[in-house]
C-alpha cells in the first residue's frame, strides 16, 4: 500500500556516473538485488551514516574509506543487512569490494559497500560474487530506474528524483534514488540514498551541502521511529561540466546547486513517507511559534511518533485530544497551554487552552478523510519552526513486519 502517484520520474543522466544491476536471488529468485555504481576519476564523494551503535559492517567500512580518500565505486545488496555479524560480516563486505575492484581494475579502498535487509544473518557472499560481473557489465548512465528497483526491500515502488538548471551556458544535473519504507526514523540519512551531480565541488563543501540537505529532508521523516543499523546516504559530484570547482559556500552558482540538491533530497524523503509500510495517510506536522528550533522539532516528533495519533489517522478519527497530549509531553520548557493553537488542515481545532469555539466534528472529519493531512501547531512562544513528515499506523504495518522474514 502506498499513497499518491507511483510513476517513476524522468531521470536526467549525470555525466561521469553509471549504474548497473543484477539479480543474485538473495531473498527471492529473479528479483534485482545487486547494484554497482561508478563515478569517474576525479569525482568527490560525501557521506552520512547511521548513529545506531550496532551499525552494519558495510557502514563501518564506508566511514573508514571515506576518511582515507575519494571512492569511485559503490556496491549495494538487498535482502541481507550484514548487520550484527561481527568480524565475519566485515570480511564478507570486504570480499564483495575486492571482487568489484578486480572487475573494474581499481583498488579495494575505492569501493564502498552498502547492504539492507534482515539483521543478524550472514551475508550470502557467493551469490553476490556470482552476479557482480553481470552488474559491472551493465554499467550505464541510463540505468537509474533499474537501480532504483535493485535497492528496494519492503518498498512497494522505486523512488527517484531529478532536477536540472543552467548556469553560464552549462546544464547542471542533480539526480538521485533512495529506498526506505519501514525502520524509518533516520538519524543522519535515509535507509539508503544515492544522489549524484555533474557539478565539480570540493569535498569539504560537498560534505557540508549533504549535511544541510539531509537535515532538511531525510532527518525530518519518520514512519515508525526506528533508526536502522544500515542508514547510509552519499552525494557524488563528478565534475562532468566545464565550470570551475565550487569550493566556497557563497555565490549564485552555489545557491542554485544547493537548492537543487535539497530539492532532490526532499523529494526522495517524501517518497519514502508516501511508501511507508502499510501507510494510507501522508502527514505533515508543521510546528511554528517555538522559542528554539529544537523545541519545534521535539513537538513535531512527539506528534509524529505517537501511536495513538497515528492509529487515529488510520481510522480517519478526528480525536484531537491525542494531539494536544503529545504537545504537552514533548518536553518544551515553560509551555503555556493557553497560548497554543492547533489547526487540522485549515480548521482551527484548539485555542485558549481548549477546543476552538468555531470547531465542529464534521470539519475535523472532512480533513481526516483525506490522504494528505497537515497538522499545524503554533506554540505562541517565538519565531522558530520545524517540519516533520510521517504516516499513519495501519494493520498492514503490523502484518508486513510480522511476516518480514517469511
Amino acid at each position: 500500500m502506498a499513497i499518491g502517484e507511483a510513476t517513476f520520474p524522468e531521470m536526467h543522466t549525470v555525466a561521469g556516473f553509471k549504474l548497473g544491476v543484477a539479480s543474485a536471488g538473495i531473498k527471492r529468485p529473479g528479483r534485482r538485488d545487486v547494484v554497482v555504481m561508478e563515478a569517474q576519476a576525479g569525482s568527490t564523494v560525501a557521506g552520512v551514516f547511521t548513529t545506531n551503535a550496532f551499525c552494519a559492517a558495510p557502514v563501518t567500512l564506508c566511514k573508514e574509506r571515506l576518511a582515507q580518500g575519494q571512492p569511485r565505486f559503490f556496491v549495494t545488496n538487498t535482502g541481507n543487512a550484514n548487520a550484527c555479524t561481527g568480524l565475519p560480516g566485515r570480511e564478507n563486505a570486504s570480499r564483495v569490494c575486492q571482487s568489484v575492484a578486480s572487475l573494474c581494475g581499481t583498488e579495494e579502498s575505492l569501493v564502498l559497500p552498502f547492504s539492507t535487509g534482515v539483521i543478524g544473518e550472514p551475508l550470502p557472499v557467493e551469490k553476490i560474487l556470482a552476479v557482480l560481473p553481470e552488474a559491472v557489465k551493465s554499467l550505464s548512465e541510463h540505468e537509474w530506474e533499474n537501480a532504483a528497483h535493485g535497492i528496494l526491500t519492503t518498498d512497494t515502488r522505486p523512488k527517484g528524483a531529478s532536477v536540472c538548471f543552467e548556469y553560464q551556458g552549462e546544464r547542471i544535473v542533480v539526480s538521485g534514488i533512495a529506498k526506505g519504507s519501514g525502520m524509518i526514523k533516520p538519524n543522519m540519512a535515509t535507509m539508503l540514498g544515492y544522489v549524484a551531480t555533474n557539478a565539480k565541488v570540493a569535498q569539504p563543501l560537498l560534505q557540508a551541502m549533504l549535511r544541510e540537505a539531509t537535515d532538511r529532508s531525510f532527518n525530518r521523516i519518520t514512519v515508525d521511529g526506528d533508526t536502522s543499523t544500515n542508514d547510509s546516504g552519499v552525494l557524488i559530484a563528478t565534475g562532468g561540466t566545464g565550470l570551475a570547482e565550487l569550493s566556497e559556500a557563497r555565490g549564485e552558482y552555489y545557491e542554485q546547486l544547493k537548492s537543487a540538491i535539497i530539492e532532490v533530497h526532499q523529494s526522495l524523503a517524501k517518497a519514502i513517507v508516501s511508501d511507508g509500510e502499510g501507510a494510507t495517510k501522508f502527514v505533515t506536522v508543521d510546528v511554528v511559534g517555538a522559542r528554539e528550533k529544537s523545541d519545534a522539532t521535539k513537538v513535531a516528533y512527539a506528534v509524529a511518533h505517537s501511536p495513538l495519533i497515528k492509529t487515529a489517522l488510520f481510522a480517519s478519527d478526528p480525536n484531537w485530544g491525542r494531539i494536544v497530549a503529545a504537545i504537552g509531553y514533548a518536553g518544551v520548557a515553560n509551555l503555556n497551554a493557553d497560548s497554543v493553537r492547533v489547526h487540522l488542515g485549515d480548521v482551527l481545532i484548539v485555542e485558549d487552552g481548549g477546543r476552538a469555539a468555531s470547531y465542529t466534528e464534521a470539519q475535523g472529519q472532512a480533513v481526516m478523510n483525506e490522504p494528505y493531512i497537515t497538522i499545524r501547531i503554533d506554540l505562541g512562544m517565538g519565531s522558530a519552526h520545524d517540519t516533520v513528515w510521517t504516516t499513519d499506523l495501519s494493520y498492514d504495518y503490523v502484518k508486513i513486519n510480522a511476516d518480514y522474514r517469511s
